[in-house]
């Protein structure tokens, strides 16, 4: 069985009233990856912005498995310590990580936060020689959008993660850098601006599974 462990901040975990993609990609995987296959995480619920906590289940579809591992407000930085030991419990064999947005918002510039790219890789592994990561870029946000000191900040990021995935990747434990969703409008994905709607929710997990399946033959290109 392929264990498949959601990895991000608050645009994976999610809020109370919404499907995530978390969802939208447990019905993609269960639809066609072809095998038995779970979602795994530490971590259930969604974020409840009435109590600023993450203590919701009030799931817009609550029947699916809703394992995660993602947090409002945590970036590479808070997860590079969390990794190693999420992987061991949950047994996780891919990782599907969406981070940097919050790092480069609030905590570290693009060099660190590549530095802590790298940090959370080599903690993976350590619980997981295999391991495999499909790793989602930085993508579009209403503050890259309005800010030009921090756009340069998200570019020059993403340059640096795709030379760690790069530099990183290896035959046993593969790392893969997904695509950013090309058609992905926060006018029209998103609801503020950051945080995906149903169809940026799509886009996400389209973004994975189709990395996915050209890289490593998982499933099937997405269709939701």
């Amino acid at each position: 069985m392929l264990r498949f462990m959601p990895v991000g901040d608050s645009m994976t975990i999610g809020s109370a009233g919404e499907h995530t993609w978390r969802y939208r990609m447990w019905q993609h995987l269960r639809d066609t990856y072809g095998g038995p296959c779970a979602v795994v995480g530490p971590r259930e619920t969604l974020y409840d912005k009435a109590t600023d906590a993450p203590t919701s289940y009030e799931y817009a579809d609550p029947d699916f498995p809703r394992a995660h591992l993602a947090g409002w407000g945590e970036g590479w930085l808070h997860m590079a310590p969390l990794i190693a030991q999420a992987v061991r419990a949950q047994r996780a064999d891919v990782l599907l990580v969406s981070l940097g947005l919050i790092d480069l918002g609030f905590y570290t510039n693009a060099e660190q936060t590549a530095e802590n790219v790298r940090r959370f890789v080599a903690e993976a592994r350590t619980a997981n020689p295999r391991v495999r990561m499909a790793v989602l870029p930085v993508i579009p946000n209403v503050r890259a959008a309005e800010d030009a000191p921090f756009a340069a900040q998200v570019t020059l990021f993403n340059e640096l993660l795709a030379k760690a995935v790069a530099d990183l990747d290896e035959p046993r434990s593969p790392l893969l850098l997904a695509s950013p969703p090309p058609s992905y409008d926060i006018h029209l994905d998103t609801y503020d601006g950051t945080h995906p709607n149903a169809s940026g929710e799509h886009k996400i997990a389209a973004a994975f599974a189709d990395a996915m399946h050209q890289a490593w033959g998982v499933g099937e290109p997405y269709q939701g």
